[in-house]
């Protein structure tokens, strides 16, 4: 009976050390990020795009305790960054900062190498920040239906200015013409700074312009503001109409930027980077800093900023068409 319990005890005994051992040989899987992130971002720096993504890579590296470093990868449109991230291992580590240009650029490049839906994982939307219609002050309106007006009764005279063809600003003054059915000349210009220079200075008529850059001309009278292009009115100028209040109700325009990574980047990955940003969209710090840009913080889950993306391509692409606009 001894020799049986000794035998037992054994047998346990050199079990248990096969399973610490099979153990020991499996590694841990480790928690995410346990390496420095890379955010992609396809502009050049110093643009809205890349300010916002640097204020939310210093608050990623602040909450997860991995540093977040954002590279700046411009060129074709924004094109090149996306593509390098589009084809980047899906582990969490390679990261891009999106902006409206890529919902645009789906259509306005027929031969792009990568879908912006199809090949991204959505993580989440960061902020918007409105455009606002604006005219040159010498232009006798004072409101949207009076500039539609004004544009009817003089069929091909007058000009709005964009920072260049296919930009975001541009397409908002397609898609105003699409849906106020006017006949308006597109005078693109290298920039806002120049597009500004010849709209105060009556070259062209009107302008939808990122608020930051035009807003200081119309609070010092150079500039009159007819609309925001958002379904909201801007914190920053609470009195002036919505588009959808001047009467058009469909018109529902901004400019965005969020994160997004590689297609079958791993669900808990982008649910641990979701919670990191919306958290921080919630800081006063944050808040204040996009107040500072005319940015208004979005929160999303996922999913919601997939949606969100995918209506953004469906809205660009028959505007982009009509105008038409392409890049080969």
């Amino acid at each position: 009976m001894r020799q049986k319990l000794a035998l037992l005890r054994k047998a346990a005994v050199t079990a248990a050390g096969a399973v610490a051992l099979c153990a020991a040989s499996v590694p841990a899987q480790a928690a995410y990020p346990d390496k420095p992130v890379r955010i992609v971002v396809g502009f050049s720096a110093g643009g809205t795009t890349d300010v916002i993504a640097r204020i939310m890579a210093k608050e990623l590296t602040e909450s997860l305790g991995q540093s977040f470093v954002v590279e700046n990868k411009p060129g074709a449109g924004s094109n090149i960054g996306a593509e390098y991230v589009a084809r980047a291992t899906p582990d969490g580590y390679t990261l891009y900062f999106v902006a409206v240009t890529s919902a645009i650029n789906q259509t306005l490049y027929p031969k792009l190498n990568f879908d912006l839906v199809k090949d991204f994982s959505p993580v989440a939307l960061a902020a918007k920040v409105p455009n606002v219609l604006v005219v040159n002050p010498q232009l006798p309106v004072k409101s949207v239906k009076e500039l539609v007006d004004y544009a009817k009764a003089n069929p091909g005279k007058l000009a709005f200015a964009s920072s260049g063809s296919g930009t975001s600003i541009h397409m908002a003054g397609e898609l105003f013409k699409l849906q106020a059915g006017v006949d308006v000349l597109h005078v693109p210009y290298k920039g806002s700074a120049p597009a500004l220079t010849d709209l105060i200075g009556g070259q062209v008529q009107f302008m939808f312009d990122n608020m930051p850059s035009s807003w200081p001309h119309v609070q010092a009278g150079k500039l009159r503001a007819l609309a925001v292009t958002t379904k909201e009115r801007s914190p920053s100028a609470p009195d002036l109409p919505t588009m959808a209040e001047s009467g058009f109700p469909k018109f529902d325009v901004s400019s965005w930027f969020g994160l997004i990574a590689p297609a079958n980047t791993p669900p808990d990955v982008i649910k641990t980077l979701n919670a990191a940003m919306v958290k921080a969209l919630d800081k006063p710090e944050v808040k204040d800093s996009f107040d500072k840009l005319g940015a208004v913080p979005s929160k999303t889950t996922p999913e919601q900023f997939g949606q969100f993306i995918q209506a953004e391509v469906n809205q660009w692409a028959p505007v982009v068409k009509a105008s038409g606009a392409r890049v080969d």
